[in-house]
């Protein structure tokens, strides 16, 4: 599955994960009788173009028809979620990345937007939880480290881990503006203390 990035306004940095391409049978749910795949990721194609083209009108129409066709397609979902995430409508975008992170159990890209819109909307230690469940789902993901890190730092959360999310920020990322803030906050942390012999 081809991811695509799509840089989203959150105090600067944060990415919301879009769900760019995906088969059928990577959706989880009943037995598809009933359900009309090849409509729904003909619809679902058109919609990841219209994204792809900042034409989020569009989109939704495609992203509505993909879910009309297959109440199950997890990415149409995830896909909606941002478009309702991106015109502040946090209730609708909450529930979407809900279903997303049902039907996508594998991925962890709902639920780093799902803590995206929980920070939004003021449930911060929520928003943890969700970022942390992503990376129980894909250990070492960068997005879910981005969230998780920022929560930490923004919210003065205690995690034992945010230096190691930190320096694999620093490491990883190929967006120069959260290089530049893990290494800024890895400075204002100050040196690991000492192992005790």
């Amino acid at each position: 599955m081809r991811l695509h990035f799509i840089a989203q306004a959150f105090f600067g940095m944060v990415l919301l994960l879009a769900i760019t391409s995906c088969g059928a049978a990577r959706t989880a749910g009943p037995d598809p009788e009933g359900r009309n795949i090849v409509a729904a990721e003909a619809a679902y194609d058109k919609a990841v173009k219209a994204m792809d083209a900042a034409d989020n009108e569009v989109a939704e129409k495609y992203l509505r028809a993909a879910i009309a066709a297959d109440l199950y397609h997890g990415p149409a979902h995830n896909n909606l979620g941002i478009i309702f995430l991106e015109r502040g409508d946090l209730y609708a975008a909450a529930e979407e990345f809900e279903w997303a992170r049902k039907l996508l159990p594998g991925h962890p890209e709902p639920r780093v937007n799902l803590a995206i819109a929980l920070y939004r909307g003021g449930r911060a230690d929520e928003a943890f939880t969700a970022a942390s469940g992503a990376l129980e789902q894909r250990p070492g993901h960068l997005g879910a480290m981005q969230i998780r890190a920022w929560l930490c730092r923004a919210e003065g959360l205690e995690h034992a881990e945010v230096r190691d999310d930190l320096e694999a920020i620093a490491l990883r990322s190929s967006d120069s503006q959260w290089k530049t803030w893990a290494q800024l906050q890895l400075a204002g942390l100050g040196d690991r203390p000492k192992a005790v012999p």
